[in-house]
């Protein structure tokens, strides 16, 4: 198979789809890579690293989508990129079909074959090509509301862990998945005062054994939002429901009660964003402020830690894409269920039931596309 590594056009997202090491085993396998020019430059990769491991660098991102069979990418296509999508191309890359309208409908247009990082489910629940995205992200949550928190950048005012004899900031991190487990840890190491919000109760008594005192674990009640939303000095929405549109637990009746200065880090906007003030930002500008409070939802958070989430990425997406390089998709979706779960818009069918639900399309179940 021909593999096509495009450089990411988002703005100031530098990670790139396949390291230089991913290259070498693709090589190995009998599949040929084609880079496009630059595209690791962010990560630290150079295009000799590439050609070292095999690959040919191209520089029009024209000529990779005509020749290369499965488009491998970090982010989703931008509209520039819509017409270059082949019909029965493999476009494997994160998503987020449910928050975006617009790039659904042109990939059933497209009539390609489009698999999402981010809808890939282990039996247990798990999903491993977002995880690596989410420990990152999580974990600057807390470095980027800290930032935010200082009066220079709009906010109270506050050190977040405080100083002796001084309180500390209250943060509140609403789910206890992936994302909020890393934003919480991150914030009682910094010395915060942390409540971390689940409807998962087993989760929670889980997490009581694992986590530091300064973590209070609470079931994430409406009035229990409007109460400690109250007393946030920082909230971190981390809801994901896998492949759906976020619910908007942060009303805009509750951001009128919130301290002005406060802090909202908003990691579910790639899902549409958990407040309803939310909206998508950019790492050149990442903040807006609505009714006094401080609001940052960059869509690709890891991107401004290029090298550490590139390796993260890669080390989870290259088993897979060697399964789909391998065998083809028909093949790979057959032997791997987990995989399966990743096809969202494929030879023009919705085949994702919360895609298909969040914009009234007809779902098709990828099954019927397997024969």
């Amino acid at each position: 198979m021909i593999i096509g590594v495009l450089k990411e056009i988002k703005e100031r997202e530098n990670r790139v789809s396949v390291r230089p090491g991913g290259v070498e085993v693709m090589k190995k396998h009998g599949h040929t890579v084609l880079v496009e020019k630059d595209a690791g430059i962010g990560s630290g990769f150079s295009n000799e690293d590439y050609q070292k491991s095999g690959a040919e660098i191209i520089e029009p991102p024209a000529q990779i989508y005509e020749k290369s069979d499965m488009i491998m990418h970090v982010k989703e296509p931008l509209p520039s990129e819509y017409k270059l999508i082949r019909k029965d191309q493999i476009i494997f890359t994160y998503l987020h079909l449910a928050a975006s309208e617009p790039l659904t409908r042109e990939l059933i247009k497209r009539k390609s074959v489009n698999i999402a990082y981010e809808t890939i489910q282990r039996k247990d629940g798990s999903l491993p090509l977002l995880t690596p995205m989410s420990e990152v992200a999580g974990r600057m949550a807390v470095q980027e509301a800290a930032k935010y928190l200082e009066k220079t950048t709009g906010g109270l005012g506050i050190l977040l862990g405080g100083v002796p004899g001084v309180e500390p900031a209250t943060v509140v991190v609403i789910g206890a998945g992936i994302v909020g487990t890393n934003a919480a840890k991150v914030a009682c190491g910094m010395g915060a005062k942390v409540y971390l919000l689940d409807n998962n109760l087993d989760r929670l008594r889980y997490l009581s054994d694992v986590m530091p005192k300064n973590c209070f674990l609470m079931m994430p009640g409406p009035q229990t939002v409007a109460k400690l939303a109250k007393q946030a000095d920082v909230i971190i929405g981390a809801v994901l429901i896998p492949g759906t549109k976020a619910p908007k637990l942060i009303t805009k009746r509750i951001l009128k009660t919130m301290k002005k200065g406060a802090v909202l880090v908003d990691v579910a906007i790639d899902q549409g964003g958990c407040f309803e003030t939310s909206k998508p930002t950019t790492h050149a500008d990442p903040t807006y402020i609505v009714d006094g409070i401080v609001h940052y939802c960059v869509a690709n958070m890891p991107g401004a830690v290029p090298i550490t989430s590139t390796y993260a990425l890669t080390n989870a997406t290259l088993p897979y894409a060697l399964q789909l390089a391998d065998k083809g998709w028909k093949q790979a979706f057959k032997e791997n269920p987990d995989l399966k779960l990743g096809a969202n818009v494929v030879q023009g069918k919705v085949t994702y039931k919360g895609v298909s639900d969040a914009f009234g399309l007809e779902y098709t179940p990828i099954d019927s596309l397997l024969t």
